[in-house]
């Protein structure tokens, strides 16, 4: 029996069709700038929510639940007639055919735009990730807290004094701002909610030390500002060690540069690298996965794929690269949405350009840092506008009613409402 030919590429729709990998910031962003448009857009994500990462280290810390920093995409994007939403995960790109696989399904593309984000690097040493977890999803989230949580439990049962300081040492590794927030949060934590909640050991005698790599905490922000931040840190409590690359975690905790520091709970903030995407299609890409983009944010050789957020290295106009922060991917969002939409009409628009409306980063109560360039701020004045940002952003009106709600209730009564260990031990 002779062969059967070769079917070729899957025959295109009859509109544009426009596949979206990943609904974090800059997915979601393109989508919903695409709703309406007069293409078929394709949304894909393992999950079936988009998560708030900015404020996933508060779920760790028990400030809030997972629910109100989260809400599903279907429910974001369900207005538009054109949006379809899949729940899967995309494992491999043909860019001949133009055709992306979730699993063995057939999704084929006219554009594709890849937005799927990043994941904790521990430079080389996997295997810390079982004795440090990362920040990054809702599971890390509740698994941080559970850690936390029961860390006091444990050393208010334990009868060896070693074993009871072991337990109520936590260690931050990273100083940037989300190991700078978690830092502060978990001072807090045991410092004012759970000062009251123990009959055997005081929550405030906890330690917690945040481990920097580098010469100074928030090294993104202006050094005025660094030292600001350190110095309110320090003033919850917190030991901050800077100049101590991290050379060995384990059970026990952490060797940061010449100091052993015991810890059972060891969170990890240090570094993150990009998803598999620029193994999907062939592409250059650094070390950390980043894919090298055109200033366009399309791939070199294929214009019709986009890479955007964290598993982009897009340049600034200075040719540095652009920072994995939510405003980048979300504005990359929507300038890829509207550059297509530019393509299909004929109408080439020019390359992408950042604009930096600041930086914000909480200690912690009444205590935060806000660069604008123009105007840097500290402690009251920067966490009030890092709070009304922070629910301004979020999805959903319901949240960010919650969210108020929570942290109103949290500023009087110093009371953490999700103070839940909801897992057993893994």
């Amino acid at each position: 029996m002779a062969a059967l030919p070769d079917p070729g590429p899957p025959l295109a729709p009859t509109r544009p069709r426009i596949v979206i990998v990943g609904a974090g910031f800059g997915g979601l962003s393109a989508a919903q700038a695409l709703g309406n448009a007069a293409a078929d857009v394709v949304l894909v994500d393992r999950d079936n929510y988009h998560l708030f990462q900015p404020l996933l280290y508060q779920v760790a810390t028990a400030g809030l639940s997972p629910s109100d920093i989260a809400a599903p995409i279907r429910a974001i994007v369900g207005r538009y007639d054109n949006i379809t939403v899949l729940l899967g995960a995309i494992e491999r790109i043909d860019t001949v055919r133009r055709v992306a696989y979730m699993g063995k399904r057939p999704i084929p593309y006219d554009f594709l735009i890849l937005a799927t984000g990043a994941r904790h690097a521990y430079f080389g040493h996997d295997e810390w990730e079982r004795f440090a977890p990362g920040l990054k999803r809702i599971e890390d989230a509740t698994e941080i807290r559970r850690r936390i949580l029961l860390a006091f439990e444990r050393a208010e049962c334990a009868d060896d004094e070693d074993e009871r300081r072991r337990l109520m040492n936590f260690v931050v590794v990273g100083g940037g701002p989300t190991g700078v927030e978690m830092a502060g949060a978990m001072a807090e934590l045991s410092r004012r909610a759970l000062a009251r909640d123990f009959q055997r050991i005081d929550p405030r005698a906890a330690r917690i030390v945040l481990v920097e790599a580098g010469p100074r905490i928030l090294p993104t922000f202006p050094e005025t500002l660094s030292h600001d931040g350190r110095r309110q840190l320090e003033r919850l409590g917190v030991e901050i060690r800077t100049g101590a690359p991290v050379t060995a975690v384990d059970g026990e905790g952490v060797v940061a540069g010449d100091e052993r520091i015991d810890a059972r709970t060891v969170i990890w903030a240090a570094g993150v690298a990009a998803s598999p995407a620029a193994k999907w299609i062939g592409a250059d890409h650094d070390r950390a996965g980043r894919v090298k983009v055109n200033p366009d944010l399309s791939v070199p050789g294929h214009p019709e794929i986009f890479v955007i957020g964290d598993t982009a290295l897009a340049l600034d106009v200075e040719g540095k690269p652009l920072p994995g922060v939510a405003p980048v991917a979300k504005q990359q969002g929507h300038y890829v949405a509207r550059l297509i939409g530019s393509r299909l009409r004929g109408q080439p628009i020019g390359a992408f350009r950042y604009r930096n409306y600041g930086n914000l980063a909480t200690i912690g109560r009444k205590a935060a840092v806000a660069d604008f360039g123009w105007i840097r701020l500290r402690g009251l004045v920067a966490w009030l506008i890092w709070t009304v940002a922070h629910i301004y952003y979020l999805i959903g009106f319901r949240n960010r009613v919650m969210v108020a709600l929570d942290w109103v209730w949290a500023y009087f009564t110093f009371q953490r409402g999700a103070r839940l260990i909801t897992e057993r031990e893994r």
